[in-house]
């Protein structure tokens, strides 16, 4: 070989030689990003962004998205995406083994699609998304001590051949988020007990408060908004007489679903709840037909929905209804939780029905007892009969706009005075 083709080869190896080494930097300086972002945050939501962020760097791609496997197992949903689509974040699910994605979580195998990623037999088309009008796509499982806890997903526009390298890089990224995003929900968890613990505390100390029962239960609906993560909170009363459920607490501040029309017993989610005193869990009440409200949820970005129903012994007083922005798969222990709330709202209420009717009582028998003072007043001074003291004393209260027993004590009041 002559003498300048060997220059030219050791320059061509040395300069691909040198472009490797630039990119393996890359990719290393990348994985020590990855590492010191994921490591100082706890935030599961903020760690996943930076993880989208990140690959989405590393990869030139159009598109990444990751989606996480839910408590039970079985579906697999969209936690973060960039480029974003907010709308869609917790909204789209796939089954263990539908579609590309849930293929490779099913099978703990990446795959990698350099063209016509449409065209694979496993591919799921979103009509929603616009990134389903790409060419190449990779799916990469993201391992914890072994098992899948959800798929990485990276998507070009154009055709795109996968190198080993970068393959290799994403498998080990798979394995080393996996941990992370590990970490962040046990954190995030041990948050939401906590704070849910707390809530329940709060419950117990409103409900036997010396406040109002419509601030008792405004107090409630607020903080088990809260607890919940919930859009909207409301409690609904069972009216006896009309068998009607009547929103009487909510912390929403839309007026129209404040004054949203009543629901009589075993219609709409609410009035079945009621009827089978039974919770019950709606994934999308836009799309669902037991739901009356539809328009009104579409207007006020509702979508899953949990109701319960506030029970006190067999007896049941009216519902909890809470209501999320995306779709949300609730948990027995959500369920659980729920409904030990409302249980401690039927409580309030009917503590309080029982104190107002022991108070109307203890009222009633004190008027009874000033009426008939008045009327053997009556009888003894005017020289009438009880019929016409008792005629009197109405007739007195209707045209002084007063109570009987205000105008009985103030005839006992006169009496003493004349006495003295």
């Amino acid at each position: 070989m002559p003498l300048k083709a060997k220059k030219t080869l050791q320059k061509n190896k040395n300069t691909s030689l040198k472009n490797t080494l630039i990119e393996k930097t890359k990719e290393l300086e990348v994985l020590q990003r990855i590492t010191e972002s994921i490591s100082s945050n706890l935030d599961l939501n903020q760690v996943l962004k930076e993880i989208v962020g990140l690959v989405f760097e590393l990869t030139h791609a159009d598109a990444t998205l990751i989606y996480l496997l839910n408590d039970a197992r079985d579906e697999l949903i969209l936690r973060a995406s960039k480029n974003p689509h907010p709308k869609l974040i917790g909204r789209i699910r796939l089954e263990i083994g539908e579609g590309i994605t849930g293929w490779v979580a099913k099978e703990k195998r990446l795959v990698a699609i350099s063209r016509d990623a449409e065209d694979d037999p496993r591919f799921k088309f979103f009509h929603r998304l616009p990134e389903d009008q790409h060419q190449a796509f990779v799916s990469v499982p993201v391992i914890r001590k072994g098992d899948v806890i959800g798929v990485l997903n990276i998507q070009h526009k154009e055709p795109h051949d996968h190198s080993k390298g970068e393959i290799a890089l994403l498998t080990t990224i798979g394995h080393q988020v996996g941990s992370a995003i590990d970490n962040a929900r046990l954190y995030q968890e041990m948050k939401k007990k906590a704070m849910q613990l707390e809530t329940l505390s709060r419950v117990s100390r409103t409900i036997t408060s010396d406040h109002y029962i419509e601030e008792i239960l405004n107090l409630i609906v607020t903080m088990t908004a809260g607890m919940m993560n919930s859009k909207i909170c409301s409690i609904m009363i069972l009216d006896e007489k009309k068998r009607t459920l009547k929103i009487i607490a909510t912390q929403s501040l839309s007026e129209e679903y404040r004054s949203k029309a009543n629901v009589s017993v075993g219609e709409s989610v609410s009035g079945q709840v009621l009827k089978e005193r039974k919770p019950r869990a709606i994934l999308d009440v836009t799309r669902d037909p037991l739901y009356s409200f539809s328009p009104l949820a579409k207007k006020e970005g509702l979508c899953s929905m949990l109701s319960v129903p506030m029970m006190i012994k067999k007896k049941a007083m009216g519902v909890i209804n809470i209501y999320t922005s995306t779709e949300h798969s609730f948990s027995k222990e959500e369920i659980n939780l729920l409904q030990t709330v409302a249980n401690q709202s039927a409580v309030a209420i009917e503590n309080t029905t029982l104190s107002e009717q022991t108070t109307a009582m203890q009222e009633a028998l004190e008027m009874r007892k000033a009426v008939e003072r008045a009327k053997g007043l009556l009888m003894q001074q005017g020289k009438m009969s009880e019929e016409e003291a008792f005629r009197l004393i109405r007739q007195q209260s209707m045209n002084m706009r007063k109570t009987m027993r205000e105008i009985s004590e103030a005839i006992i009041l006169t009496s003493e005075m004349k006495t003295h």
